[in-house]
């Protein structure tokens, strides 16, 4: 795991979860699952810490980590994207505009672009069959969406942001 070094983390609120499972080893996920609802995502130094403070080996926890896809090992970006892969979704082109996104952004599924504005992930419903192909963005829905949309959307998000645009 890469470990951005800018400042110290707060490591309170692993502490706090931590003192709510007696034997987080026995609520492994669930501890996991509150660590990453703390943090946003599971920072290297937190797992370490939960380490030191378990004896769970740490490669236990990075293993578990990295094997559940819910698990995020580095910040989400500002712009947390969701691109819906359900059957209206699908039918209508959902695959197109998930790799419209990709192209648009320069980084995989599940991965943030480096200026840490935007992550990405496929989703199996938004519930928003009606407006297919959908992606959801901050929790705002986009949706008959075209290769073009998603572009001129990301770009104005990116203008917004100060970005080059």
């Amino acid at each position: 795991m890469a470990l951005q070094r800018n400042k110290p983390l707060d490591l309170a609120p692993a502490d706090e979860v931590l003192s709510r499972h007696p034997d987080p080893a026995d609520s492994l996920i669930a501890v996991l699952q509150e660590l990453q609802e703390a943090y946003g995502y599971l920072p290297e130094d937190v797992l370490l810490h939960v380490s030191h403070q378990t004896g769970i080996p740490a490669a236990q926890l990075s293993g578990v980590a990295t094997f559940y896809a819910q698990f995020r090992l580095q910040p989400p970006g500002k712009y947390q994207i969701m691109v819906c892969m359900g059957t209206a979704c699908h039918v209508n082109g959902g695959q197109t505009v998930a790799d419209a996104v990709e192209a648009a952004l320069g980084v995989p599924e599940g991965k943030t672009t480096p200026d840490g504005l935007f992550s990405w992930e496929k989703v199996a419903c938004l519930g928003c069959c009606s407006l297919s192909p959908v992606m959801m963005i901050n929790g705002q829905a986009y949706g008959k969406l075209t290769d073009e949309k998603v572009e001129r959307i990301l770009e104005e998000l990116r203008r917004t942001d100060g970005g080059e645009g």
